[in-house]
This record gives structure tokens, C-alpha cells and sequence, in this order.
């Protein structure tokens, strides 16, 4: 027998192994949810050279699994942990589709679903939201935050999210396995300013994507990021070293993500690459092969199939997304299942501070098709200003040093395309080659040798929006401009923010 063909049946006998291990085991396998609040996927030293330090996440993915593919489905904190909790796609969550809405009960949640197959769930720190919800618990599962920690910098939340992990297993004990959400704050904003200079960092490690200026201002802020992101990976390694004491970490499912790209213009609740393209690296020991790559396009909406399924657990009509089951088990790396060769994704209203004739608290309602080589984005409504209107100060950008530069620039400043690119007005087609431009920053959607492509792409994009009843693409998307934004509202009038109390009363 040749050497790679006993190796190919070497490989395939340990498949089959790992396989029978987490099929047949008498023990139902333990998860471990970490989610960081708006960090990037180049962040992580898992996804390539960063001036981030992410030791305990790196260690994870030398002996997992990283999916180098993975989306969010919609790049804002509470739609994106929607789809991880429902296994449903952004545009089939009805009021939970807006950044800062509704969770409808008629979704049931995959720690809801475990919970009825006898396990102990909770979270810590940052669970689904914002935005209101209807039932006794977050829809992560009961609330762990009662124990408190210093942290090293002022912005960072002083809720020991590790601790907390621990204090729920040690209430819960051992008897029963436990699914846990482990949510950080961190890189949320704000940032305590220059806190790189504390941790003893310089300018100069900073690397600045190329849609802003390089300077200190945004080398600065990039740092003070950087701190945050490390606090999340020692986090996670702490809740590790919890489940090593306890003899629990071999039977424990631990996945890492992020809801989506870091807090700076561009990037956080946008349509390009780092706005949605998020990590996600599996570990789980003895039953994945380990050190492997995977290049299929997965979605979050695929997390709460593959969680019901690796327990064992019927699968739920609600959950549209599939489950991952044959990328954690194969023995390969590279392309697994065909198919899985594009994603779709999409946004609505996230933040308000966006009016027009037509009225105000508007969406900027958006769907796009990714695959391998291209990302295609249709603005459905480029008429509107994407990032929120300037006279209300582009709310759906966090406020920051980075943001304060760009907004600053005026008509005829040198660096005035750094400001267009991150708060301008959109063309309704946007089509970027990311092998090529991975920051998407050439838009060739106007070239005429793109345009069967594009027709192509767009085709593809709406047939299978509207298979998934789409509201948007069916002709009725204007409901999510009318859903309740309970954050804080603006008022149109006086520009000030009004209590989501009262808006609520207002409109009811």
C-alpha cells in the first residue's frame, strides 16, 4: 500500500473514532459559549499576524478548530446574537431584525430548547440585547453577574465573568451537563483614552486598515481597542483553568466568536468584510481532529442546530440554519461540504438618527451575497444616509477619537476621501473582489465587465431571500421601519434623546 493512501486510512479510521467517541458516550458533552462584544476577526493571532495578543484563543485553535469562513448575518450586537439563539436568519426575526427592538417569545432559543433535555444553562456579562424581551430570563438563559472583579482599565466591566462561570457550576454541580454563555463587554466602547500607554505599548505596534488616516489619534485608539480584546482572551483562559480544576474541560464543547467587528466607522454595523466577517474556532478535545482549518461558508444561524445536535436533541422546524456536525467531525481541512460556498447577510434599522420624507427612526435596509471571491451589496434604499443622517451626528457609528477625526474633516481637506468612504452616501450596487480587496475599498460595480456577475449574483441573492420569506425582498420591508426602537430615542424636533419609556408611551 502507498504511503498516502495508508495515511488517507489512518485518517479516515480516526474519523470514525472521534465520531463513535461523541456519538456513543454515556456522558452528554458540556458547552461553553464565549462571545466578545464587537471584535474583529483579524484580532485574533488564529486568523494571521494582529498587534493583538490572544494566547488562550490561539491555543484553542491549534487544537480545534478554525472556521475561516464565518459570518454574522447582520453586523450589530442584538440581530447577530438573535440568529445565534434561534438558528434563524437576520430578515426572519421580525422585530428582533432591528438593533435595540424586541425578542419575540414565539422564538424559542437553544438554551430554552436544552434546558427541556435536562441541562443547566446561564451567562455571564453580556447575554442577547439590547432591547426588551418577554420572558423571565434573558433569552441566553438565567443571569450569572454577581461577582465582581477590578479590572485594569475604567472602561472595562467590572463583572468577573470567569468567577461568575464557576459560581454556576459550583450551584448547579456536576449531575446534569450545562450549556453556559460566557458574554464579555469588552471591546465594546468607550475606552478609557490612552490606556496603552498603562500597558506599556507604542504607537508604532499599532497596524491601521487602510479606509482611515495613519496617525496618532487612530494608532492610539487602535491600542486602547487591543487592551480590551486581551482582557476577553483572559477571560476565556480563567473559565478554562475553571473547567481543567473541575475535570470537566474533556467533555466540553468550547466555541469562541465575536458578534462582529470592532467599534470604529467602517466596520461595526456595516456591509463589508470586517463588519460581518467574524472568528469562530471550535475546541473540543478527543472528539474534534485537531488543528484543522475550515474554509466552508457557515453563518451563526447554523450555531443552534449544531449545538441541538451534538447533544443528541431533535432538530427544531424554527432553526433554518444547518448544523455544522459534519465540519466538526471531519478529518479534513480546506472545503468540506460543497454547498457551502456563499453566504447571505443583511441589516435593517440599527441605531435611529435617520430621517427623510419619508419619516424618521428609518432602517438602511441592506442584503448582500458573499462567496469566495466576491461580495455583492445591494442599498436598497441609497437615498438615505448609511450611517445615520450628520445632523444627528451619524449615531450608528460608536462615538470615539477615530470617528471624532473623521467627522472633523472638511470639503477640500487633503484627507476629506477618509470621511466619504466611512460616512458618505452609498451607491445602491457596491461589488468588491476580496481576494483582491479584502478592506473593500474599489467598488466595481459600475465596470460593464461586471455586470453579468453582478446579475448573476443579485439572482442567486433574492431567489433564496425570498425561499426564506424575506419581508424586504417580498415587497413589505417597511415593517421593520415601523417596529419600536426601545433604546433611547432621538427626538427629531430638539434633537435630544428621549427615554424608552416614554417612547413607548408615545406610541401606544
Amino acid at each position: 500500500m502507498k504511503k498516502s493512501a495508508l495515511h488517507t486510512l489512518l485518517i479516515g479510521c480516526l474519523f470514525l473514532t472521534l465520531v463513535a467517541n461523541a456519538q456513543k458516550s454515556k456522558e452528554r458533552p458540556n458547552i461553553l459559549f464565549c462571545i466578545a462584544d464587537d471584535a474583529s476577526m483579524k484580532s485574533f493571532g488564529a486568523y494571521g499576524d494582529t498587534f493583538v495578543n490572544t494566547p488562550t484563543i490561539d491555543g484553542l485553535a491549534k487544537e480545534g478548530v478554525v472556521f475561516n469562513n464565518a459570518y454574522n448575518g447582520n453586523p450589530k450586537c442584538s440581530p447577530a446574537r438573535a440568529c445565534i439563539l434561534t438558528g434563524k436568519y437576520s430578515w426572519q426575526l421580525k422585530e428582533a431584525a432591528d438593533h435595540n427592538g424586541r425578542f419575540p417569545s414565539e422564538f424559542k432559543t437553544y438554551p430554552q430548547l436544552l434546558a427541556n433535555e435536562g441541562y443547566n444553562v446561564g451567562f455571564s456579562g453580556k447575554g442577547w440585547g439590547p432591547g426588551v424581551y418577554d420572558t423571565a430570563d434573558n433569552p441566553a438563559g438565567p443571569e450569572y453577574n454577581s461577582i465582581k472583579i477590578t479590572p485594569p482599565y475604567e472602561s472595562i466591566s467590572n463583572i468577573d465573568y470567569a468567577a461568575n462561570f464557576g459560581a454556576f457550576l459550583n450551584e448547579k454541580g456536576e449531575e446534569k451537563p450545562f450549556c453556559f454563555w460566557l458574554g464579555a463587554k469588552e471591546p465594546h466602547r468607550a475606552y478609557e483614552l490612552d490606556s496603552w500607554k498603562k500597558a506599556g505599548r507604542e504607537l508604532k505596534e499599532a497596524v491601521v486598515p487602510p479606509f482611515y488616516p495613519d496617525n496618532d489619534i487612530v494608532r492610539g485608539d487602535l491600542l486602547d481597542y487591543a487592551n480590551e480584546v486581551e482582557w476577553y482572551d483572559t477571560q476565556v483562559g480563567k473559565a478554562i483553568q475553571i473547567l481543567r480544576e473541575k475535570g470537566l474541560l474533556e467533555n466540553t464543547m468550547i466555541v469562541v466568536t465575536s458578534d462582529h467587528g470592532m467599534p470604529f466607522p467602517r466596520v461595526k454595523g456595516q456591509i463589508y468584510e470586517e463588519g460581518f466577517h467574524i472568528p469562530l474556532i471550535v475546541y473540543w478535545k478527543g472528539k474534534i481532529y485537531p488543528g484543522r482549518t475550515v474554509n466552508d461558508f457557515v453563518s451563526f444561524s447554523d450555531l443552534a442546530p449544531t449545538f441541538m445536535a451534538v447533544v443528541g436533541a431533535k432538530p427544531r422546524r424554527q432553526m433554518t440554519g444547518g448544523s455544522l456536525i459534519k465540519q466538526l467531525f471531519s478529518p479534513k481541512s480546506g472545503q468540506i461540504d460543497p454547498a457551502r460556498d456563499h453566504v447571505l447577510l443583511g441589516k435593517e434599522r440599527h441605531d435611529v438618527g435617520r430621517s427623510d420624507q419619508d419619516g424618521t427612526d428609518l432602517s438602511y435596509p441592506v442584503r448582500a451575497i458573499r462567496n469566495d471571491s466576491l461580495l455583492y451589496v445591494h442599498n436598497i434604499k441609497p437615498k438615505r444616509w448609511p450611517v445615520g443622517n450628520p445632523e444627528y451626528g451619524f449615531l450608528n457609528c460608536d462615538g470615539s477619537p477615530t470617528k471624532t477625526y473623521l467627522t472633523d474633516l472638511k470639503p477640500g481637506d487633503k484627507e476629506y476621501f477618509f470621511f466619504e468612504m466611512n460616512f458618505d452616501k452609498r451607491p445602491e450596487h457596491e461589488l468588491y473582489n476580496i481576494q483582491e480587496d479584502p478592506h473593500c475599498i474599489n467598488n466595481l460595480a459600475d465596470l460593464p465587465e461586471y455586470a453579468v456577475q453582478i446579475k448573476k449574483l443579485r439572482t442567486q441573492m433574492e431567489t433564496e431571500l425570498m425561499a426564506q420569506g424575506d419581508p424586504r425582498t417580498l415587497g413589505n420591508g417597511d415593517i421593520f421601519d415601523n417596529y419600536i426602537y426601545y433604546g433611547k430615542r432621538l427626538d427629531y424636533k430638539t434633537g435630544e434623546r428621549i427615554s424608552p419609556l416614554n417612547y413607548v408611551k408615545q406610541d401606544e
